[in-house]
């Protein structure tokens, strides 16, 4: 099995985990008051963390390996890494839409990688020296690590109920 197959298939399973997440928010008696909650002042709610995973997987399928322009234009600013979380709460469909859509993008874009083409650094990277095959990690990463931010958050969020 070639790299990029099994890192897609770390993809299916790390985007099980999040989904999964969003199906016990949509369990609760409050979903949209769950997706707001924060953990602290001026800490990032949930909704911010699920949207900022599919958002960063639309900028990287786009803007930083294909030089395309990315989907969700209004949202990018308001979730990508960087950005102050505001008080505007996507809904779980939106949520679920974001990463659904981002994450074919995403396979899309992948899909036109060869396993040569691994050790290029491509021009969005050369600052930071990341080859494509280190992207692919870090998208993994990504996922996982905000996941588990969102995951934390929600637990606080159910121990306060």
């Amino acid at each position: 099995m070639s790299i990029i197959d099994t890192t897609t298939k770390l993809w299916i399973f790390n985007r099980e985990r999040t989904l999964a997440t969003l199906d016990t928010i949509a369990e609760l008696d409050d979903p949209q008051g769950a997706l707001s909650y924060r953990p602290g002042t001026g800490r990032a709610h949930i909704a911010w963390q699920l949207m900022h995973i599919g958002v960063t997987e639309q900028i990287f399928a786009t803007e930083r390996l294909k030089g395309t322009q990315p989907n969700f234009a209004d949202l990018i600013p308001r979730f990508r890494g960087g950005s102050t979380p505001d008080d505007i709460i996507p809904t779980l469909d939106s949520i679920r839409e974001v990463l659904s859509t981002s994450r074919e993008q995403l396979l899309e874009t992948v899909s036109e990688i060869s396993e040569d083409d691994l050790e290029t650094i491509p021009e969005a990277f050369q600052d930071r020296g990341w080859t494509l095959g280190t992207i692919l990690q870090i998208v993994s990463w990504h996922e996982c690590h905000h996941q588990g931010q969102a995951h934390l958050t929600l637990n606080l969020y159910k121990a306060e109920q």
